[in-house]
């Protein structure tokens, strides 16, 4: 593991546990909020296309935001689970320390900017 101190581990942590914690209320919140627009959408007796189509365009983007908030919250618990293992801070695909800089910015980051660059360009079919 290459970060430098416990100070800097108990900080991570905080704000792994701070971002799981609100992506968790997001999801519930989006959740809540499907419930409520399908009752809103039964009572409406009136059906206009173009209202219609503007929900279906909302429902789109929020379904798209809930798969985000998801991996996002699986990215988090990994990032978590690897703090727990003692294996947090190591990138996953060349096993040097993350820098502490890119921890700071991205905590649930699983490899240096590097190889991200690498997975990246490879996703992308690029040489």
């Amino acid at each position: 593991m290459g970060i430098a101190t416990p100070i800097h581990l108990h900080f991570l942590r905080e704000l792994l546990s701070r971002r799981e914690h609100e992506l968790q209320e997001e999801l519930l919140a989006a959740q809540q909020g499907q419930r409520a627009n399908l009752q809103a959408a039964e009572t409406n007796e009136v059906v206009d296309r173009k209202d219609e189509a503007i929900r279906a365009q909302l429902s789109e983007v929020d379904a798209a935001e809930q798969r985000r908030d998801l991996e996002e919250l699986a990215s988090v618990q990994r990032a978590l689970q690897r703090l727990d293992q003692g294996a947090f801070g190591d990138c996953v695909r060349c096993g040097e320390p993350i820098p502490l800089q890119r921890l700071h910015v991205q905590p649930a980051a699983e490899r240096c900017a590097a190889c991200q660059a690498a997975v990246e360009r490879a996703m992308l079919g690029a040489p």
